[in-house]
């Protein structure tokens, strides 16, 4: 209890001390009253009840305010968690941490060394352009029709060498007369001379596609040859 509560409590006391005295100095005879189990006992005129009264109320007054309050306790004697906790204020939250695995562009995932792909022709063509090292009798072997018909679809004579670029009419119907082959095969080549191409040596072999050759080594149709280069022959 605050020393000014105790002092209020002090002086009222003092006050109402002397009506207690002059109540009794009247000399009349107060009535008794009867008291009955469960009857409530009335403090009213009563200033010795009155002033117990008066001190409860004042030792229950609300704490003013920006006073610190008590601290709600849990029932076991601890401070209750929930009560204690700051209002408003969370739990930071961690930010998700940055990922250490590079981007890929997807464009260029997987991708590999391009390895050339040849195109081998099969079947027998309407018409084929001569190239450097073919001549009409290797194109026959290579088609399998007959030599003499290709040269007559075509307007060309035998015996005469036509350089490339010449084109070539080819027969849907016939064989070549003879064996095809020239060269066993499959087997490995050795380049001899700087002119020599995938298509003179296919010339070489009789039946085999120039196309095939070049595919067989990795290489593109048109790459140059060196002498001393061994090629694989399919």
């Amino acid at each position: 209890m605050s020393y000014k509560k105790f002092a209020a409590i002090i002086a009222l006391f003092a006050l109402l001390l002397p009506a207690c005295q002059r109540s009794l100095d009247t000399g009349q005879p107060v009535a008794p009253t009867s008291i009955y189990a469960g009857d409530s006992i009335s403090t009213q005129g009563d200033p010795m009840a009155q002033i117990a009264q008066t001190a409860t109320a004042m030792m229950q007054t609300p704490t003013a305010d920006g006073a610190p309050s008590a601290t709600p306790e849990s029932e076991n004697g601890t401070p209750d968690a929930e009560a204690t906790a700051t209002p408003g204020v969370g739990l930071p939250i961690a930010s998700a941490a940055p990922s250490s695995t590079p981007e890929t562009d997807d464009a260029f995932a997987g991708q590999a060394t391009a390895t050339p792909t040849q195109i081998v022709v099969s079947g027998r063509p309407s018409t084929y352009t001569l190239q450097t090292g073919e001549f009409p009798w290797c194109i026959a072997r290579r088609f399998n029709v007959d030599p003499q018909t290709l040269l007559s679809l075509s307007g060309l004579r035998e015996g005469v060498v036509y350089p490339a670029g010449t084109l070539l009419r080819i027969p849907q119907s016939g064989s070549f007369p003879g064996p095809r082959a020239l060269r066993a095969h499959p087997t490995t080549y050795t380049i001899s001379s700087a002119d020599e191409t995938f298509y003179s040596i296919a010339c070489l072999f009789g039946d085999i596609d120039p196309g095939a050759i070049a595919q067989a080594n990795g290489l593109a149709l048109g790459s140059p040859l060196t002498v001393g280069q061994t090629v694989k022959i399919p």
